[in-house]
């Protein structure tokens, strides 16, 4: 979908037709990575998507909206400083982080915050076949307008009842839905703003993440109900990563699975990244993301 204009928290903002004469004509395909709790794996996940994406041979943007923490971003500066280190021949995304607004003021802040996002999104989507947008673990105004921007929502969340309260609240004795969570109202009301302002429809899809390699009763109940609470709700269930230490080591060197069999790595391949590597396959076909049907092999 090539410009239109996205409303949020009763603004409405632009990204611009670029000149047909000089300018990609449509514009990338936005995937935002967001929830609204910490330590979910929001970054990790984003990582290995950019590299993914990359590895099958788009240009891909990154935006990390987090610039307080700036996880995602710390994870491509470790990687490009790995890279030059050892010298070594590894892909790399365009990344612009949005830093807190100084401005003291709620309205000039909110103002100043969208503004800089805004530039940045318009910059990265007629350069880029794809742009990741990582958001912050947090109920904050440039999260909500990261989320009013996607075209592919992405919510990872760890396999317990903890991070399913996320989602909806879920009786304790009958482990029924109650009802949806505001993070869920939320969502929703995202998606309808974007259904009227472009007919566009929001791909929102939940990844269950640090899955444990065993069957208890706590991981099929939280299948069970995330379940039923999709066609609640109207989202996509899509495998995830289990519980690896080796995901938060690679962080350091600013690597991901798919770079461990480089030339020059120095990172020796195990069982564990093999089967893990296999996840992430797994994942990126679960997102139906445009035009990757036949290059997902690479992977």
């Amino acid at each position: 979908m090539a410009g239109g204009e996205i409303n949020v928290s009763n603004v409405t903002v632009t990204l611009d037709e670029p000149n047909p004469e000089n300018e990609q004509p449509t514009r990338a395909h936005i995937i935002v990575v967001g929830n609204a709790k910490g330590g979910s794996g929001k970054s990790t996940t984003a990582m290995h998507i950019i590299i993914s994406l990359l590895t099958m041979g788009f240009k891909v943007g990154a935006i990390d909206l987090d610039g307080k923490q700036k996880t995602l971003g710390r994870y491509i500066e470790n990687r490009q400083s790995y890279i030059s280190k050892k010298k070594l021949q590894l892909a790399m995304p365009t990344l612009r982080v949005i830093e807190p607004s100084p401005k003291k003021n709620m309205d000039e802040a909110q103002s100043d915050e969208r503004a800089r996002f805004v530039a940045a999104l318009q910059e990265l989507v007629y350069e880029n076949n794809f742009v990741v947008v990582d958001c912050p673990g947090a109920d904050s105004f440039i999260s909500k307008l990261g989320h009013s921007f996607a075209d592919t929502l992405l919510t990872p969340m760890n396999d317990s009842f903890i991070d399913l309260d996320l989602l909806a609240t879920v009786n304790g004795s009958s482990l029924e839905v109650e009802k949806p969570s505001w993070y869920s109202e939320m969502v929703w009301e995202q998606r309808k703003r974007r259904a009227l302002i472009d007919n566009h429809k929001i791909d929102w899809v939940v990844m269950r993440n640090r899955l444990s390699h065993t069957d208890a009763h706590n991981k099929r109940h939280i299948e069970k109900i995330l379940s039923k609470l999709a066609s609640r709700i109207s989202f996509r269930a899509a495998p995830g990563f289990g519980e690896r230490v080796v995901f938060r080591e690679l962080f350091l060197k600013g690597l991901t699975m798919l770079d461990l069999n480089k030339k020059g790595v120095g990172v020796k391949m195990s069982m564990s990244h093999v089967a893990a590597r296999h996840e992430l396959r797994h994942l990126i076909k679960s997102l139906n993301l445009p035009g990757i049907e036949d290059k997902v092999e690479k992977l």
